[in-house]
């Protein structure tokens, strides 16, 4: 029996979920957008998972310049996720003017605030459905706040982690 989509995405929204930022940079202009689909894949070799719309810029770009940043979003980005969610947003750096950042070794943004960034080289684009999992090789970790608290994702809103006791 076929499930429900409605149900399906219903389901899904119950589980809480990182929010990061991936950035990418090509020879104009510099793109980003917000996801929740991550995944940590090997220690050995560093390797994580992003997934990303079929049909999206972001998935098409990375498949052209193979490198990227992700960046773990802090709670005090919810409005930098909402900037990012939409579809036919302007340049990343016009979205980023008040959030300080710099570059990755790759070349792509990366959020001096951020819980932590990646800096990365995709290893393989695995189509599944929709999406597409961006199998990414991490070379580098540019920022890494240990203190800092994470966004998260539940029931269709960002939220912050509970205090830390």
């Amino acid at each position: 029996m076929p499930v429900d989509a409605a149900e399906y995405a219903t389901a899904l929204r119950q589980y809480a979920a990182g929010v990061c930022l991936l950035t990418l940079h090509d020879d104009i202009d510099d793109v980003g957008t917000t996801v929740s689909s991550v995944m940590s894949v090997s220690a050995q070799p560093p390797l994580v998972a992003v997934g990303l719309a079929a049909d999206g810029y972001p998935a098409e770009l990375l498949g052209d310049i193979g490198r990227c940043a992700l960046n773990v979003l802090a709670a005090e980005h919810a409005i930098v996720a909402s900037r990012f969610a939409s579809a036919g947003r302007p340049s990343a750096r016009h979205l980023l003017e008040s959030v300080p950042w710099t570059r990755s070794d790759g070349g792509a943004i990366v959020l001096s605030d951020a819980v932590a960034a990646l800096d990365c080289r995709l290893e393989r684009l695995v189509e599944a459905g929709d999406h597409v999992l961006a199998v990414l090789a991490v070379d580098g970790v540019p920022v890494l706040n240990e203190t800092a608290r994470p966004l998260l994702r539940l029931r269709g809103r960002y939220a912050e982690p509970p205090e830390d006791r």
